[in-house]
């Protein structure tokens, strides 16, 4: 448990949690706007550190946006 206290730590969870939301984020947008609705949930409840979002946005999202 001492890992927990460790500042090194904690600055990583803050950056991997901002690394996270920024690309949910885009993502959820995105997919809302191209009303791609199977998309915005799958976005919403899996939590990926980012893998699934950068994947919908690389591979999936409609091209004109």
């Amino acid at each position: 448990m001492e890992m927990f206290r460790d500042p090194k730590f904690f600055w990583l969870v803050i950056l991997v949690t901002i690394w996270d939301l920024v690309w949910k984020g885009i993502a959820l947008w995105k997919s809302a706007r191209n009303e791609q609705r199977n998309w915005f949930v799958v976005l919403l409840l899996i939590n990926s550190l980012g893998i699934v979002p950068i994947i919908y946005l690389q591979f999936f999202q409609k091209k004109n946006s």
